[in-house]
């Protein structure tokens, strides 16, 4: 490991500053690596034109080393600097250098996505909660407009195409540019419940950019045949990554009554904890249906507060912890855990007085709010405009922190229009996937 000085003699205005970001990351590895050893010293001193020979050369091996150590921001403007650092960027697998718990717990921050419901325009909204900034991210590259998000999966974005009839789906990392269909089921489904289960759950960064999972449908209405009209269908499909046959599997059935449930009152959000799927019916009183898919079987759980809970989510408190979020008029609003013996809820957390006024505009109607959650994170939200809620567990002892997050009011100054949103975590990168 060494540290490159350049010695800038006049360059045009566009060359000093593509320099200023190499040399700037140059003297950001250089740092990283005399952290961890105090007998590191420089001892190179190039001139101009063999300083750029050697940054143009650079194997994609070792720059994509270098690239490791930088936030998605910090690479996002590397890769507008030349061709060469645009092709490693796109090409290598860039994994981010993790040193310590600490560190790790901050690297692996999921950024808030927005998706206006009603998009006139082909764009979404991502914080990143490091800077506490806001970004657009232009979605002209996807061929629909109308699309809901249903879960994440690393990296990427399971969306459900909204003016299809039947279930249309779509894998989009929106950070890449890139996307997919979905193969077509084998039954033909209207608003069918869909799950997300991650084979291997992810250890490292690989896997969250290259996951291997599945997705299950189940439920929905079956088209109308000549010999009746539409009924609800009590069978499930599987779609598994790993296989190269692309094709959906039949993998069982469930009771009747399951599928109205799953068909009528559940959003298709659903929350994998360990080798379960979970759904909350969005009819009062709420319930919990869940589906085990080591063994094909359905069952369902009952929910505290059920009768009097204004709005209800399920959330991942933890990688084997299912969390509900939900708020009343009178009481606040409130986090329960499901015990290990899965039929009790225990009342864990409780959403602060003043935050939870400032979420609601000083009034104590929780109708309009909606939640999203993942591993350390939990966010309640309205609308694009007007602020989050926001819980994170920090460190390694379990605590839980609230804070108050600024809606996407301006972007590099520009004014945004306030929209209703639907909400999603994901862990954003640059590289490229195997799944496209």
């Amino acid at each position: 490991m060494f540290l490159l000085v350049a010695s800038h003699g006049k360059l045009k205005r566009g060359e000093k500053k593509k320099q200023k970001i190499k040399d700037k990351i140059c003297h950001t590895q250089y740092t990283k690596a005399n952290h961890h050893s105090s007998t590191l010293k420089p001892f190179f001193h190039f001139q101009q034109p063999t300083m750029s020979m050697m940054w143009n050369n650079l194997p994609f091996d070792l720059l994509s080393n270098i690239f490791s150590f930088l936030s998605p921001d910090s690479l996002a403007i590397a890769r507008t600097v030349c061709r060469n650092w645009h092709a490693c960027s796109n090409s290598y697998p860039l994994i981010p250098r993790i040193t310590n718990c600490a560190t790790k717990c901050k690297a692996l921050q999921p950024w808030f996505l927005a998706l206006p419901i009603r998009n006139h325009r082909p764009c979404c909204y991502a914080h990143n909660p490091d800077t506490n900034n806001w970004h657009e991210l232009p979605l002209e590259f996807l061929p629909i407009s109308l699309v809901k998000p249903i879960a994440t999966i690393g990296s990427l974005i399971l969306l459900r195409i909204t003016n299809s009839t039947t279930l249309q789906l779509v894998l989009c990392n929106p950070f890449t540019r890139q996307f997919r269909y979905l193969p077509n089921l084998n039954m033909s489904r209207t608003n069918p419940a869909v799950g997300v289960t991650l084979s291997e759950y992810p250890k490292n960064d690989v896997l969250f950019q290259f996951p291997c999972f599945r997705i299950y449908v189940a439920g929905g209405m079956s088209e109308a045949s000549s010999q009746g009209g539409a009924t609800y269908n009590p069978t499930s499909e599987m779609y598994d990554s790993t296989k190269n046959n692309e094709n959906w599997e039949i993998v069982g059935s469930m009771p009747v009554e399951f599928s109205v449930r799953l068909t009528v009152w559940t959003p298709n959000e659903n929350v994998n904890i360990k080798e379960k799927l979970y759904w909350i019916t969005s009819a009062r009183a709420y319930s919990v249906m869940g589906f085990d898919v080591s063994n094909n079987t359905w069952f369902q759980l009952g929910v505290p507060m059920a009768e009097r809970l204004e709005f209800a989510t399920l959330v991942r408190r933890s990688h084997e912890n299912l969390g509900l979020v939900g708020g009343t008029c009178d009481g606040g609003g409130c986090i329960w855990e499901l015990n290990d013996d899965g039929g009790t809820w225990w009342l864990v957390d409780k959403v602060p007085i003043e935050l939870g006024l400032r979420l609601l505009s000083g009034q104590r109607n929780w109708d309009s709010v909606k939640c999203v959650g993942s591993d350390g994170v939990i966010c309640l939200y309205r609308d694009l405009g007007s602020g989050m809620v926001v819980s994170r567990r920090i460190g390694e002892k379990g605590k839980w922190e609230w804070n108050w997050v600024e809606g996407c009011g301006f972007v590099k100054g520009k004014q945004v229009h306030n929209c209703s949103i639907r909400g999603t975590l994901i862990h954003p990168t640059l590289a490229s996937s195997v799944i496209f």
